[in-house]
């Protein structure tokens, strides 16, 4: 807009109409603007569909090895029943954990903990890598948590639906793949897929692509808790504690 104001074209200057030195500088000076402009515009443009091209094939890319490792699954699952044994799958990389509980009757020590873990409201939302520090970490605020191990399609609904960026301390929508590009390029994270990659894989930059987005806020679950006073693999039945895969449904009623 800014340069296009300005310029005059020929045909529009009346005939016997002399232009000042000026005036001829300033139509010099916008129809240079106006060039560079179109031309940083093409090059913007061209930038821009090499970037979706390039994210297209490595989701491609993401997808095959999805469905590569699924079916490896299978096919061990299968070999090891036909040998009358059983296969025991590989330790849960991931935690997706969700707070039930507020402030009331809070020690300084969970307290702590549940502002690390980033998890300062009700029905508050994180992903976090198992290890033994935040294994022996969730023990300890287990009865004001519920976690479990959340699958490709939770991660993926979370992200698309609730994902929302931490830029400058303010919690900004992530309305395109220029935003994560801009504050994650850096670690190869160029996209929404890129980041579900890195975070259902947990990646060598898992930290930098969780502390990117804000906590994710979710509603209260449909058809309400059990009893939020009681862990969810006591007898009677609760909702605090480890629910493993089940943490799914969970999610899918709260999101």
């Amino acid at each position: 807009m800014g340069a296009e104001r300005f310029l005059i074209k020929k045909s529009e200057i009346p005939e016997g109409v002399k232009l000042s030195e000026s005036t001829l500088k300033k139509v010099t000076r916008n129809k240079s603007l106006l060039a560079q402009k179109l031309e940083a515009l093409k090059k913007q443009r061209l930038a821009n569909r090499k970037a979706r091209h390039e994210l297209k094939m490595r989701t491609y890319k993401y997808e095959k090895e999805y469905k590569t490792a699924e079916t490896e699954l299978v096919n061990l699952r299968r070999s090891a029943r036909a040998r009358g044994g059983f296969y025991k799958e590989a330790d849960a990389k991931l935690i997706f954990a969700i707070r039930l509980k507020g402030i009331n009757k809070l020690s300084p020590k969970p307290k702590k903990i549940l502002q690390l873990f980033r998890l300062r409201q009700i029905h508050n939302g994180v992903f976090v890598r198992i290890n033994k520090a935040t294994l022996t970490m969730l023990k300890l605020v287990e009865p004001f948590i519920t976690y479990g191990y959340p699958s490709l399609s939770t991660i993926r609904k979370l992200v698309y639906k609730r994902g929302y960026a931490k830029v400058n301390g303010q919690r900004v929508p992530i309305q395109d793949n220029q935003l994560i590009s801009q504050h994650l390029g850096q670690y190869g994270i160029h996209g929404v897929e890129d980041l579900v990659h890195e975070i259902y894989t947990v990646g060598p930059h898992f930290k930098e692509a969780t502390n990117f987005l804000w906590p994710f806020k979710l509603s209260s679950p449909r058809k309400g808790y059990v009893a939020k006073r009681h862990g969810f693999v006591e007898p009677r039945g609760g909702d605090w504690g480890n629910r493993e895969t089940l943490v799914n449904e969970l999610v899918d009623r709260m999101n």
